[in-house]
């Protein structure tokens, strides 16, 4: 269970990660319940994902108990470096969660001891109001701390600004973490390098509310040959991709 770091590390698959050695130590106990989302702000994944889908894969072929799904919401969405992303309606939103899940699903095993998972961030965003928000997550999270986030702090220097809908990304993913790490036991969330400081946010909120440590890895950013993230449209003439 714990040789898959080391296949991992070999296929140059961990850009970044919490402290390895504690994580090895982690999986040596038996099997880790683990996540990845996928924000349905399209209609389809794109290839960078890909680098996603099949870390879970192996992840869970090294024995390990993988639970995949929706993370963002509409609002819940992480922001652009440039501009505001533009917001969907919720049958939108819907539809683009069961197409995405479908993409998903054929990567993964739904039978035996380590069965995967599918999940909803709706489960718990939905039912909470604004005030209970604010009280029981908003209180763990330091603005001076939550700007100096790349994304944020690019968007604070464009002339586009930031919204609080997507400056609140971060707090939303970190409580998604926190919620699975109660409900699922999940001790593992990995994601895209450009992620890695909002996948922080919710190891920070897990110590901050329990007291314990969870762990993260974060892949490449997967990149053509003008440098462009794999999300983005391709410049003209641009092709080939690359880890970065």
């Amino acid at each position: 269970m714990t040789d898959v770091l080391d296949d991992l590390q070999w296929r140059g698959l961990i850009a970044l990660s919490t402290d390895l050695d504690e994580l090895r130590a982690e999986m040596a106990k038996g099997p880790l319940t683990y996540y990845c989302g996928f924000d349905p702000t399209a209609p389809s994944l794109h290839i960078g994902n890909l680098l996603q889908i099949i870390t879970v894969r192996r992840l869970q072929l090294a024995g390990h108990r993988p639970r995949a799904g929706r993370r963002g919401d509409g609002p819940h969405r992480r922001p652009r470096p440039s501009a505001e992303r533009q917001l969907n309606s919720a049958d939108t939103v819907a539809e683009w969660v069961e197409r995405i899940r479908g993409q998903i699903e054929p990567f993964l095993d739904f039978t035996g001891d380590n069965a995967a998972q599918m999940v909803n961030n709706l489960d718990w965003t939905a039912p909470m109001s604004a005030i209970d928000f604010l009280r029981d997550v908003g209180k763990h999270f330091r603005v001076n701390k939550m700007l100096t986030k790349d994304a944020v702090s690019a968007r604070l220097n464009s002339d586009a600004g930031i919204s609080y809908t997507e400056f609140s990304y971060q707090i939303l993913q970190g409580m998604d973490f926190l919620e699975l790490f109660r409900r699922h036991g999940c001790r593992l969330q990995t994601g895209g390098s450009d992620q890695w400081g909002n996948l922080t946010a919710g190891t920070d909120l897990i110590r901050r509310v329990t007291g314990e440590s969870a762990h993260l890895l974060a892949t490449p950013l997967l990149v053509n040959s003008a440098g462009r993230s794999s999300a983005s449209p391709p410049a003209a003439g641009a092709c080939g991709w690359t880890r970065r």
